[in-house]
């Protein structure tokens, strides 16, 4: 990003090999654990994933690697769906006594 920065490369092309570097390596790092443990669901989540460009491109490049990815569709990905998971603790807690 330093050597585009200063050879002028523009804003939105510096963005998109960020991203597409960031979702490659997250791909690549599932592929590694599903090697030494035959895992092949994964599940996204946090904040970055609220990010919809990332998201976007990581799930596809799960999906042609022959990923089951997973991500956050009717609860946010992030303090939104924590609050959701505490709720239903809480719930299911007192419900226990």
């Amino acid at each position: 990003m330093v050597d585009d920065l200063r050879v002028g490369t523009p804003t939105p092309v510096i963005a998109a090999r960020f991203h597409n570097t960031l979702a490659r390596l997250i791909v690549d790092t599932c592929g590694i654990i599903r090697q030494q443990e035959g895992l092949n669901k994964v599940c996204l989540s946090g904040g970055v994933f609220q990010n919809v460009t990332l998201l976007s491109r990581t799930l596809r490049g799960l999906r042609e690697a022959g990923f089951e990815p997973y991500n956050h569709h009717l609860v946010p990905p992030n303090d939104g769906g924590i609050a959701l998971g505490q709720a239903l603790v809480a719930h299911f807690s007192s419900q226990a006594t």
